[in-house]
């Protein structure tokens, strides 16, 4: 019993580290500045319809539950750090649309079972910290039958390979715990959705960012705008020679998948998966 309730503790100290770093910077403008398309390329792929139950697992500001909602779903954007929804409400707002936003872990949706026609997540649920116990609940909360829809970054692509060059400079992570990328390895999301799913069918796309002029405009946006950039960088606060070096890592990365010419922007491709499948009915 005693082991269990240092478990809870602990798994609780870890998800309030974990809004806590996405609270900081400012993903919603990141999302809508680099990534606009991202949701409702997803939104598009799980075939979103009018008067479906949609649930956006770690939806950020909201960046695939507002286009389910342009869509005439009945959305819920469900997401571990609150803060974020106030960006998320003015953009619904903007485009004149309603949903409702829920604060709640990917690990422990607060939702009954079979609740939803699609649940979907749009490069959120591949950062919570236990990638089986989030897959459990994509799929428990889902509707026999119902779709399950997953963009996620893959680990070869830019910001896996981003994840890459920080290890070294991060914290230890917590015993149990799986890296983000691995969301974007089709082998990887198959083994954690197993036999209760169906008509798998995966794809890696890209995405082309023009928002850099060179390497380091995209080093100083992402240390004021990324939470888990900006988490990391506190970590090393006061050791001069690490942050040098962390800054020539990254910019190093940059430069290496950036195709810049004269004095446009420079465009970067970055890659991820996007996976949709049905969720087994009761007795196949």
């Amino acid at each position: 019993m005693t082991d269990q309730a240092d478990k809870a503790v602990a798994d609780r100290a870890l998800k309030e580290k974990h809004r806590a770093m996405w609270a900081q910077g400012d993903y919603p403008a990141l999302a809508t500045e680099l990534i606009p398309d991202l949701g409702a390329i997803l939104v598009e792929a799980c075939g979103v319809k009018p008067r479906q139950r949609v649930l956006d697992v770690a939806a950020g500001a909201g960046n695939a539950a507002i286009p389910a909602a342009m869509m005439a779903a009945e959305v819920v954007a469900a997401d571990l750090t609150p803060e974020l929804f106030d960006a998320g409400r003015r953009q619904a707002a903007d485009r004149g649309v309603e949903l409702e936003w829920v604060e709640a872990d990917a690990e422990a949706l607060p939702f009954p079972d079979g609740e939803f026609d699609v649940v979907m997540s749009c490069v959120g649920v591949m950062f919570a910290p236990h990638h089986q116990a989030s897959a459990d609940e994509l799929v428990r909360v889902c509707k026999p039958g119902g779709t399950i829809g997953l963009l996620n970054w893959t680990p070869e692509g830019f910001i896996g390979q981003m994840f890459a060059a920080i290890k070294p400079f991060a914290p230890p992570p917590p015993p149990g715990t799986q890296p983000p990328p691995l969301w974007g390895s089709e082998a990887h999301v198959r083994k954690l959705l197993g036999d209760r799913v169906t008509d798998i069918e995966a794809h890696k796309q890209r995405v082309t960012i023009t928002s850099f002029h060179k390497p380091d405009d995209f080093l100083h946006y992402f240390k004021s705008h990324d939470g888990p950039t900006i988490s990391v960088y506190k970590y090393l606060a006061g050791d001069e020679d690490k942050v040098k070096a962390l800054d020539e890592a990254l910019s190093e990365l940059a430069a290496t998948y950036s195709d810049a010419h004269g004095d446009a922007p420079s465009q970067m491709d970055w890659e991820y998966l996007l996976l949709t499948a049905k969720k087994v009915r009761a007795g196949h």
